[in-house]
């Protein structure tokens, strides 16, 4: 039997302002250019992550920019985290 582990999916440009996220997963907004990344729902319960929401609690409250969640990262700190996450 295949395990499959969560990642994270980039999201495709098309996508971009649309809602098309798989069940389970989480639309989130990261870095200067606020790429869109798509993010499994089991990655919020990670110690980890919770530092970064609590950041982003701090610095947008719950009225986020874009409509959607804003991580306050670089989006290279954001993939070394999803991937140390995905790894687990």
């Amino acid at each position: 039997m295949a395990f499959r582990i969560p990642g994270i999916r980039k999201a495709s440009l098309s996508a971009s302002k649309g809602t098309n996220v798989p069940k389970g997963y989480l639309a989130v907004y990261v870095g200067d250019k606020m790429r869109r990344f798509v993010i499994p729902v089991c990655y919020l319960n990670q110690p980890s992550f919770q530092e970064l929401l609590n950041q982003a609690e701090e610095e947008f409250g719950y009225d986020h920019p874009t409509g959607g969640l804003t991580i306050p990262c670089s989006e290279d700190e954001f993939l070394n985290l999803t991937s140390l996450l995905g790894g687990q």
